[in-house]
């Protein structure tokens, strides 16, 4: 995998309370790729991708040791400002999750929050940012509706397009599809498609099949170890461990 590297993370531990929820997680995910976390449910893969913009802090009784490092600084570190690193990493959660708010001010929360003021700029942020979402489309006559009147996989693509507002630098998709239907699904895997030439985004799936489509690499975590990361087609056709093997192959999970 001759990338350049987006996020290198390096001898991660991660406990809640006496429970080591993550063990020395030392991963590289390169940018500009889709890079997919698999594995059986409570195996580490949501704490994980937490991890990458600090919304463990919001956890009471965590404790986190070693290294994330993003644009050349452990974003671990005390003095990080965790309001910044969430601009540039933002978070898209598996149950969509719009503020009672229209559409517009949906996706221009983040630019308001940032300093954005005109109404031509807040103009141009919207339009641009739902298209880059693949909505644009279907809701620029109806921009005043409150977004909670949109459809589940409209909810998702407009919180995507609320990330996509602040100009983000790594998208985080934590089971972004599972509560959608079929059609809705296959609509953000399209995007993800897309998103990635300008993006690099780390996805949480159960979905082996989306995994295998969407992305180009491939971790498998189990019990809070990361097994293997590799390309997505090794990892899926010669996987290097058994545990992968059976997961893959469909053994247990």
């Amino acid at each position: 995998m001759n990338n350049a590297i987006e996020i290198s993370v390096k001898d991660l531990d991660l406990w809640f309370g006496k429970f080591q929820a993550l063990k020395k997680i030392s991963i590289d995910i390169p940018k500009n790729k889709v890079t997919a976390l698999i594995g059986p449910s409570g195996c580490g893969k949501s704490t994980f991708i937490k991890t990458l913009d600090r919304m463990n802090d919001l956890v009471d009784n965590v404790k986190i040791t070693g290294e994330v490092v993003y644009q050349g600084r452990n974003i671990l570190d005390s003095d990080t400002d965790v309001v910044e690193l969430r601009k540039q990493i933002g978070m898209v959660f598996q149950k969509p999750n719009p503020f009672p708010k229209s559409i517009f001010d949906n996706v221009a929360y983040g630019p308001r929050v940032h300093g954005v003021r005109k109404k031509a700029n807040l103009n141009e942020v919207v339009e641009r940012s739902l298209k880059a979402a693949a909505l644009w489309e279907e809701v620029k006559d109806r921009l005043n509706e409150s977004a909670l009147r949109l459809s589940g996989g409209q909810q998702q693509r407009l919180c995507i397009a609320r990330l996509l507002a602040v100009e983000p630098e790594v998208l985080l998709m934590d089971e972004p599809a599972s509560a959608l239907d079929p059609i809705a699904t296959s609509k953000i895997e399209d995007l993800i498609y897309e998103l990635k030439k300008d993006y690099t985004i780390v996805i949480v799936t159960h979905n082996m099949q989306q995994a295998a489509r969407v992305s180009s690499n491939t971790a498998f975590f189990y019990l809070g170890e990361l097994v293997e990361f590799a390309s997505t087609i090794d990892l899926f056709e010669r996987p290097r461990d058994k545990r992968t093997e059976d997961y893959v192959t469909g053994k247990f999970g």
